[in-house]
């Protein structure tokens, strides 16, 4: 199975000045959902992992959570896509817990749900907590330079937080181009020979 275990905030949707909390505050990042169903209609499985401190915190609940997802599962679905699962962490940063990245419970719980050895997961998200729980997973991980990571650029050395195997690509999309394998190039189409006119009826005699 093809497996890419997405996070949310800053891949899939644009960071805010504070949390989402509500489907209203939802919108998704150019070109992202797009990117989702090309991966499905490749066979790929997308699974989504997020953090969601602000449960912890009180700032909204799992019925707002859950409204906020089903908004963000229709519009996949609206382009062709479709995202099998969303894991969240609820626990605030203080909260001792093994599924908040950068720990790998969360993606441990993944690649368990669907039966996938960690090795042959992509880990792909915006922020280097996502990556260093992928890299502590033993997944191949992937920078998409958008949300916290916007000023980053493929090629530029990543700062020290993310992990040394870090691939980087500039959205997305641009993920899926290298993940996919090419499109062959179409292949002319040879040349007919001229048709010969045949006609029909009884020959001319010879004199």
């Amino acid at each position: 199975m093809k497996l890419a275990i997405l996070d949310r905030d800053g891949t899939l949707n644009p960071l805010g000045d504070d949390f989402i909390t509500s489907p209203e505050e939802w919108s998704a990042q150019p070109g992202a959902l797009e990117a989702v169903a090309r991966l499905n209609h490749a066979g790929w499985r997308v699974v989504v992992a997020t953090n969601q401190p602000g449960l912890g915190r009180g700032l909204f609940d799992v019925v707002s959570l859950n409204a906020i997802h089903a908004k963000m599962l229709r519009q996949v679905a609206a382009v062709g896509g479709r995202i099998d699962a969303v894991f969240y962490c609820p626990h605030a940063p203080d909260e001792a817990c093994h599924c908040r990245t950068p720990a790998p419970g969360l993606l441990e719980q993944i690649c368990d749900r669907y039966g996938v050895e960690p090795f042959d997961a992509r880990v792909v998200g915006s922020c280097a907590e996502h990556l260093q729980a992928g890299a502590a997973l033993g997944a191949q991980v992937h920078l998409v330079c958008t949300g916290r990571s916007a000023h980053l650029q493929p090629g530029q050395a990543l700062p020290i937080e993310f992990p040394a195997t870090t691939r980087v690509h500039a959205s997305l999309a641009e993920l899926v181009e290298h993940l996919l394998p090419p499109t062959p190039a179409p292949q002319p189409t040879p040349a007919l020979a001229p048709a010969t006119a045949t006609l029909s009826g009884t020959p001319p005699l010879a004199y």
